[in-house]
């Protein structure tokens, strides 16, 4: 059955509903393993189909998660229950995405730098895609800042990725969610993070009108501006939110319903801390949610640690986390929050005030 124009725009505003947002479910097979390395839990696919079940199946989840990204194998994968994992997000009213991207390849011709892979063959996968039950795609394109880089080069050739990725996703009535992510890795200043992401980001709108995307039907992941890991000088949260909303109001069209960030190696905390500055900030003309991969699990990974006896406590440190990026897209967390958050053995933490 053909999707209409209008269902891919309610979609889209449905992943973007206030007080939601997205958990990525989306790590490879060696990301994922080395997650679970940490907590010195073998990457079997039982096993990862086990984790996932857990978060998916998190009593109350629903009402803060609007969406997950899925990865190949578990779109594919069935819970404990028979029922498809996709089947078991539907049935809460979640939303199943789909990560289609092959991964970021070394650009020929340039310095070190990488375009993302994945557009042959893209039209029927994502067709057979949304048979399995996904909704939205996700692409990822990585930029790497230093005093050279990132060059026009590599800006340009991932732009173009991705609004072919995008334009392919509406044609197939799937909702794009399109990811261009500025490195937080280096020593560069928040106002050099600034400066390429904004350039970025007029790359990219330009290419995507250029290709006939739809602006109404799409949904953009990108980077918060914040100080490079390795700066001497880190900006404060309500500088950050500052600088991201600057940033996106002078290159994000209106037309497009939101914004959803991703963590990009970020504290869980400070993640949600500064999405709740911006939206602190007053009225926006998108949507300002999150689309958070470590940043909702590694408080969830610590406290399952690959035991059974310990999905409780793993269901309840998800929950936790979901619900403060919640109160974050109302501009009202706040740190005292966290008092409330299970420990690794189900306890409830106590505050150290």
């Amino acid at each position: 059955m053909t999707t209409t124009a209008n269902e891919l725009q309610a979609t889209a505003q449905a992943i973007v509903a206030p007080g939601k947002g997205i958990l990525a479910a989306d790590e490879s097979s060696p990301t994922i393993a080395k997650r679970f390395k940490s907590i010195d839990v073998e990457s079997t696919e039982d096993k990862r189909r086990e984790y996932r079940e857990m978060l998916f199946t998190t009593p109350g989840a629903s009402a803060f998660i609007s969406g997950v990204i899925l990865f190949d194998e578990t779109i594919r994968q069935a819970a404990s229950t028979g029922k498809r994992l996709a089947e078991v997000l539907e049935q809460d009213g979640v939303i199943p995405g789909i990560k289609v991207d092959k991964g970021a390849k070394l650009l020929a011709g340039s310095c070190d730098e990488t375009v993302t892979e994945g557009l042959d063959g893209l039209r029927e996968r994502l067709t057979e895609y949304k048979g399995l039950g996904a909704r939205f795609a996700k692409w990822r394109a990585v930029i790497r800042v230093s005093d050279a880089l990132p060059s026009t080069y590599c800006m340009d050739a991932n732009a173009h990725a991705l609004a072919r990725y995008a334009a392919l996703c509406q044609e197939q009535g799937i909702v794009p969610i399109v990811e261009p992510e500025v490195l937080m890795d280096g020593a560069h200043t928040i106002e050099r993070c600034e400066a390429v992401t904004t350039e970025t980001l007029q790359r990219v709108f330009r290419e995507l009108q250029r290709q006939r995307v739809s602006l109404e039907s799409m949904l953009l992941k990108p980077n918060m501006i914040v100080s490079g890991s390795e700066c001497p000088v880190q900006a404060s949260v309500a500088e950050v939110a500052a600088a991201t909303v600057r940033c996106f109001r002078r290159t994000v069209p209106a037309a497009v319903p939101g914004i959803v960030f991703l963590s990009g190696g970020q504290s869980d905390e400070k993640a949600t801390a500064h999405l709740s500055a911006m939206n602190a900030l007053g009225a926006h003309p998108w949507e300002l949610s999150f689309s958070y991969g470590r940043a909702l699990q590694a408080a969830t990974l610590k406290a399952w640690g690959g035991r059974d006896d310990r999905i409780e406590s793993g269901k309840q440190a998800f929950l936790h986390r979901a619900k403060m990026n919640s109160e974050a897209r109302y501009g009202r967390y706040t740190s005292a929050m966290e008092a409330a958050a299970p420990t690794a053995s189900g306890d409830k933490l106590v505050s150290q005030d």
